[in-house]
């Protein structure tokens, strides 16, 4: 699936301000040969030219037990990676895993008996929960369709699991639809205890019946995303926005986009929610390699620095390393 080398290596820029310390808070992992994107693969990116020296791993549902308890399958994606981050470690140069955020179901009695065997098996690198709320009523033309379930974020046990991680020192990621966003920021206004981050600024759909409504779409997002950083306990997580559902159509073109184009389609969504949460709650992301279908590593971090060339350097320091580190306690 991410097998495109080929086709990105026809855009090769010179890096931008390559002496930027880059922590790249959400990448995946996936191991041979389900879908190839294991360490190696994660450093062919981090190492085409940007100086990313740390990455926080995401949950995807790779290298699931296949036996045991079912409360317990999860803990194999982070033995997994744990396993990957074990072999970076040999390497210091290279860039280091240095968090892990795994899956468990939220709404589960025996929610503990999981965080406590991710624990164990991250070997110091646990940081937090995704439970994705991700849901649409027609997710017919989605390349890669959500997995929550309708109302996800009112269930009382779900919440109730949020508030746990909170309790516990973790934090919650999740990933979800626009038209969510309302939902999500009554979740976070009933659980200000927890550390919250909202990835891929909620996913803006552009495909299927969101098609062609984009400026439609942009305008309520932009009161929805308000609302949400107006709950202090939720981080922004600005990227993930060149994933195929997005709609913005360069995966299906002969040639990748410029970073250039990168940042005349995108810029607006990365100003307003860095307005509206402050860069030292907002943190850049690359979402490796599900965005690598539209674009390289070096062509994305190339747009991420334009974009943000536009805010003080603190500000710059926060969502490039700052706010991440902070956020997940690298």
């Amino acid at each position: 699936m991410f097998n495109n080398t080929d086709w990105l290596s026809q855009v090769r820029e010179a890096v931008v301000d390559p002496a930027r310390e880059i922590v790249d808070p959400h990448h995946h992992l996936w191991p041979k040969p389900h879908l190839s994107y294991d360490l190696e693969e994660l450093w062919a990116d981090t190492q085409d030219g940007h100086k990313v020296v740390q990455t926080v791993f995401m949950e995807c549902g790779a290298a699931y037990r296949t036996d045991g308890p079912e409360h317990l399958k999860p803990v194999g994606e982070t033995e997994f990676v744990t396993a990957a981050a074990e072999r970076a470690a040999k390497a210091p140069e290279k860039a280091q895993i240095a968090g892990i955020i795994a899956h468990a179901d939220l709404r589960r009695a025996d929610l503990d008996t999981t965080l406590d065997a991710h624990a164990a098996a991250a070997k110091g690198r646990f940081r937090g929960i995704r439970h994705a709320g991700s849901f649409d009523a027609d997710s017919s033309a989605l390349l890669i369709p959500g997995r929550g379930p309708a109302g996800l974020y009112a269930d009382p046990d779900f919440r109730r699991g949020v508030a746990r991680l909170g309790e516990r020192g973790l934090t919650y990621d999740t990933w979800m639809y626009h038209h969510q966003l309302p939902d999500y920021a009554a979740l976070a206004a009933a659980v200000p205890g927890t550390t919250m981050i909202l990835d891929h600024f909620g996913t803006p759909l552009g495909v299927g019946q969101y098609a062609g409504k984009r400026a439609e779409i942009f305008a309520k997002w932009k009161d929805d995303i308000a609302a949400v950083a107006a709950n202090r306990n939720v981080h922004a997580k600005i990227g993930g926005l060149a994933m195929p559902d997005n709609g913005f159509g360069w995966n299906g073109r002969d040639k990748p986009p410029t970073s250039d184009e990168f940042v005349e389609a995108q810029a607006p969504w990365y100003h307003h929610t860095i307005k509206v949460f402050g860069p030292e709650r907002c943190m850049f992301e690359s979402n490796f390699p599900v965005d690598r279908l539209s674009l390289s590593y070096r062509t994305l971090w190339n747009g991420l620095k334009k974009i943000a060339k536009a805010y003080p350097e603190a500000a710059q320091a926060a969502m490039f390393s700052g706010t991440a580190r902070k956020v997940y306690k690298l």
